[in-house]
């Protein structure tokens, strides 16, 4: 594993395969289902105006385990942290996963592009709360004081990723992107590695393979996140 000099800007972009090392299942599509369930109907807006029981069940079976902690961190989520803390320089993770395990682990500077299973949303006003119990169709929502319209705060397929200028303008500047366990096919995450190689920065790859956008990678690292990622960042701290 090699190291390039001392970096002053990182990226970090991280997908399903950093918490799928501490038991949250991955996001398959490749066969139309999610969990057994229809992508259609539990990850799309026109589900939830369809069958907004459905949808809520859904999240609320996925926010539980984060709730009880049932899950939690990792190696790797806790040797981010690490160097957030301990680097000299800017650093931004950017998550395509909606659990809160690199907050748990420590880190304070993510943005989470999909949402977050922890929070959810008024259909009415557009306003974010925070979520620590189950959304129910007869749920209250404190800001319109109207049942029925909070749904969770999660991206769904044919809606726009959160943040994406501050992304933009963090991967313009930055020295070093680094993904970890991505799958290079989901856009505008797949697209990262790119904006970034043409703004000069160096780009790294760690996953349990090659991902579908491999190529435009500058160094690739193949093995476990929990394995290789506090590996990469104790030499990115010493050097």
């Amino acid at each position: 594993m090699s190291t390039i000099y001392r970096p002053q800007s990182i990226v970090i972009l991280t997908g399903a395969g950093i918490s799928a090392e501490s038991g949250i299942k991955t996001f398959r599509a490749s066969d139309g289902l999610w969990e057994e369930h229809r992508i259609e109907d539990v990850a799309t807006p026109e589900g939830f105006v369809r069958d907004p029981g459905l949808v809520n069940r859904f999240y609320n079976e996925r926010r539980q385990p984060i709730i009880e902690q049932s899950v939690g961190a990792n190696a790797a989520h806790i040797a981010l942290a690490k160097l957030e803390r301990e680097f000299s320089g800017s650093l931004l993770v950017v998550t395509q996963n909606i659990d809160n395990l690199h907050e748990q682990a420590g880190s304070k500077n993510v943005l989470h592009m999909h949402g977050e299973i922890l929070k959810m949303r008024c259909t009415q006003t557009h306003k974010i709360h925070d979520c620590s119990a189950d959304i129910e169709s007869e749920s209250k929502c404190e800001c319109c004081q109207m049942a029925g319209t909070l749904r969770p705060h999660i991206v769904w397929f044919g809606e726009t990723p959160l943040y994406m200028d501050e992304i933009y303008a963090a991967l313009s500047s930055c020295d070093l992107f680094i993904a970890i366990g991505t799958s290079g096919n989901v856009y505008p995450a797949a697209g990262f590695v790119q904006a970034a190689s043409q703004a000069g920065a160096y780009c790294i790859e760690i996953n349990l393979e090659d991902s579908q956008v491999s190529d435009y990678f500058d160094e690739h690292i193949i093995g476990k996140a929990g394995e290789t990622v506090p590996m990469w960042v104790e030499e990115v701290l010493s050097a």
